[in-house]
């Protein structure tokens, strides 16, 4: 993982997975630093991260005080239970679905849950936190939130998009990637990630996009793209184009079969021979 700064509030904890045939997913946690500091998702649970020691190197978990999670995805939580061990006055934004989702994995300590909805806010000390669903999601137990302090918008897994390389998406800029590049990107994921936009009544999905651009943020966070500035109006636009896309269709048995041989060393002997 690493850290970079994004403004004057918003540090980014970023990362990356290499997905073959696609490119490389960003994904990012963040940290807010308003006057009561969030934490904003909790990254991956994979062996090799250590997401505590990431974000140490940012904040001191223990002067976290609110822990955003956009939705209880592994991708979202892997270093939340560490982080509320560390952070004991930190508490957990979340939802009554969310909460009982991750509660099938390990129970959570409900006395530190705060369970927040689209359309419903949070103080952050010198802030007012704008919950909102996001037009693109993948678990309906999404939120993402709107800061007018920093004008900047956190969209969850909305707006992502496979980058060229592990450094773009885990350090890059959005606005710094090719416009046909970025939107062929943004594309990709919505069908990937959003199947269900392909059956979607575009006037009724269009009405979700609206709110967005009421808000005008100069600055776009997304869990699985390169931080965003300047560049709001063009990411929409191609998030309008969504419903009516074909679902993504991954590879299957055979192309499963055909990639691992490629793995193998060559003159290798096949299993069995």
């Amino acid at each position: 993982m690493s850290t970079h700064k994004v403004g004057s509030d918003v540090t980014v904890l970023g990362d990356a997975l290499e997905v073959p045939g696609i490119g490389f997913i960003p994904v990012n946690a963040f940290v807010l630093h308003a006057r009561q500091p969030v934490v904003v998702d909790t990254g991956l649970g994979l062996p090799d991260r250590n997401f505590l020691e990431t974000l140490g190197s940012v904040i001191d978990p223990a002067d976290v005080r609110w822990i955003w999670l956009t939705h209880p995805d592994r991708d979202h939580t892997g270093g939340l239970f560490a982080l509320l061990e560390a952070a004991p006055e930190a508490r957990l934004v979340t939802t009554f679905i969310a909460a009982g989702e991750m509660s099938c994995e390990r129970p959570l300590p409900m006395d530190r849950v705060f369970l927040l909805n689209p359309g419903q806010s949070l103080d952050v000390g010198d802030r007012t936190l704008a919950a909102f669903r996001p037009p693109l999601f993948d678990n309906p137990a999404t939120v993402g939130f709107y800061d007018d302090r920093s004008r900047a918008c956190f969209s969850s897994d909305c707006f992502g998009g496979p980058m060229p390389s592990a450094e773009v998406a885990a350090d890059g800029d959005a606005a710094a990637v090719d416009a046909e590049e970025l939107r062929a990107a943004q594309l990709l994921w919505a069908a990937v990630d959003s199947p269900w936009v392909a059956v979607a009544d575009r006037d009724k999905y269009l009405a979700t996009v609206a709110p967005l651009r009421e808000m005008d943020p100069e600055l776009v966070f997304s869990t699985h793209l390169p931080a965003a500035a300047g560049i709001t109006a063009r990411l929409i636009d191609t998030a309008c184009l969504a419903p009516g896309l074909s679902p993504f269709v991954g590879p299957d048995q055979q192309a499963l079969e055909q990639m691992l041989a490629g793995f193998e060393p060559a003159g290798a002997a096949p299993a069995g021979r």
